[in-house]
């Protein structure tokens, strides 16, 4: 950017972050909803689960690819900015869709319309979000990098969060989510008109050529990711199945260990083959951190993510006396508490980070979130939910702005759209490793369970902090004018 940085910039680079979480947080309440009014109640966790895995692998291929594309486009418009208007149009039409689906259908015939209506929503969104993740390298410089990533982290959950909880959640009750969708709708609207505002400058000629064979191995790559989560989640039912004729607390402890054996193979095996493929090699110093950076940041939203995506099951074992509206009234006030502890702590986070490091502020991350998982699964009534709530979106918080700032400071800047699309493994992957392994556990043992083990991954997410090797930013010295 040949101009100074405005403080509006850091409004239209990443407000339509805004627009993505509420739309992802307005579907973890009432996707589980309608699918409930789809599937018997035994099958409702694996049912979910299998929709996320389906949507969330077209998800990681859909944003990577975007980002290879956007890299090198030459549009008169800037190379993000035009993606960013397609796919967020296209995502309001999507909206209506599962409206009418959810008003209009019944039984196996409305789940699988739900399904690929679910899989047009992750196409049209990640078309957006491919091209949005490379603004803030495009544009901003890399020494206000840690508060940039702090004003997104601010954009991407604790805005949205309290949006959805303030005006979505009270909207949607008694089987109706037409006002919610329509909301969620002018949302998006207004996000993609400010974007349009972005200070992005077209690239006249790109620095590259296109080359299509990094997108045959970003297809390659999300069909091996996609078989190691499936075979993960084989893996961890079929021991499941050999635990039934042992005793309940040693059936229990089996489910819990290769529950969460299964999640970190699927974590560390993923994302490493996934990054050997999509980048065919390439400079082994960037890739070692980079993929050790990916593994972190899906083990973190592994727990972070589906703890948010089985809230409603979650409340709905817990608080069994509660009805179906008041449950959509509940997540939202937890999900209000969880998105001001993440506003309270983002842009202090993106300071503190550029200060003494990102890793440090990653790993407490981890271990106030694990505290904040315990206080909430051992919870005797709302006031104790909420205050485990807030200290995982404490610890949120400061994690979305580290480990962004961090990952932005490891891509290469001519590139980065490819890397930061490849990242998607982490954010799109966390939910299908959760969900797809996770919702049979929940049917099985209970969702209370569940939420202890995604609490285990915050931990395997410090442990990943030790294969990155930091990047510090290099400023120039003010010398002394010649004598």
């Amino acid at each position: 950017m040949d101009r100074k940085i405005r403080w509006y910039d850091y409004i239209t680079i990443n407000i339509f972050y805004f627009a993505l979480t509420a739309r992802s947080q307005t579907l973890a309440l009432i996707v589980p909803l309608i699918l409930s009014n789809f599937v018997d109640e035994s099958v409702k966790g694996a049912a979910l689960g299998n929709l996320r895995l389906w949507g969330l692998m077209t998800a990681v291929l859909v944003q990577a690819v975007v980002g290879i594309l956007s890299d090198h486009s030459s549009s008169r418009f800037g190379r993000r900015r035009p993606f960013i208007l397609i796919g967020g149009g296209t995502e309001v039409f999507v909206y209506v869709l599962i409206g009418v689906i959810a008003a209009t259908l019944e039984g196996m015939t409305g789940y699988w319309f739900l399904f690929a209506a679910y899989i047009l929503s992750m196409l049209s969104a990640n078309t957006g979000h491919g091209a949005l993740q490379g603004l803030i390298p495009d544009i901003v410089p890399e020494e206000k990098h840690g508060i940039f990533s702090g004003v997104k982290a601010v954009f991407e959950l604790p805005a949205p969060m309290i949006f959805v909880s303030f005006v979505i959640a009270r909207l949607v009750g008694d089987g109706n989510y037409w006002p919610g969708i329509i909301a969620l709708s002018a949302i998006v609207l207004l996000s993609i008109a400010i974007t349009m505002f972005a200070p992005e400058k077209p690239v006249k000629e790109p620095t590259s050529k296109l080359d299509w064979k990094p997108i045959l191995r970003l297809v390659l790559m999300t069909a091996v990711f996609t078989a190691v989560i499936l075979g993960s989640g084989a893996g961890v039912n079929f021991f499941n199945r050999l635990s039934t004729g042992l005793p309940e607390s040693s059936a229990l402890i089996v489910t819990i260990t290769v529950a969460v054996l299964g999640m970190v193979v699927a974590v560390i095996l993923g994302v490493w083959g996934s990054v050997q493929i999509s980048l065919g090699g390439q400079g082994k110093a960037i890739d070692r951190s980079f993929t050790w950076w990916v593994i972190n940041r899906l083990a973190f939203l592994v727990g972070s993510t589906n703890l948010s995506i089985f809230a409603v099951y979650y409340l709905q074992e817990r608080f069994g006396a509660l009805q179906e509206f008041n449950v959509g009234e509940m997540f939202g006030q937890l999900m209000l508490f969880v998105g001001l502890a993440i506003f309270i702590s983002s842009i202090p986070a993106g300071w503190i980070s550029d200060k003494i490091g990102k890793k440090p502020v990653c790993a407490l991350s981890g271990v106030v979130a694990l505290i904040g998982t315990i206080i909430v699964i051992v919870s005797p009534n709302t006031t104790v939910l909420y205050i485990g709530g807030v200290l995982i979106g404490l610890a949120t918080g400061f994690f979305y702005s580290a480990s962004w700032a961090l990952g932005t400071s490891l891509v290469p800047k001519q590139e980065a759209g490819r890397y930061l699309g490849i990242h998607n493994l982490a954010g799109a992957g966390a939910g299908a490793i959760g969900a797809y392994i996770g919702g049979p556990i929940g049917d099985g043992v209970g969702f209370t369970v569940l939420m202890g083990i995604f609490g285990l991954l915050f931990l395997i997410s410090i442990l990943a902090l030790f294969g990155i090797t930091e990047k510090v930013p290099q400023i120039a010295e003010k010398l002394p004018p010649a004598a």
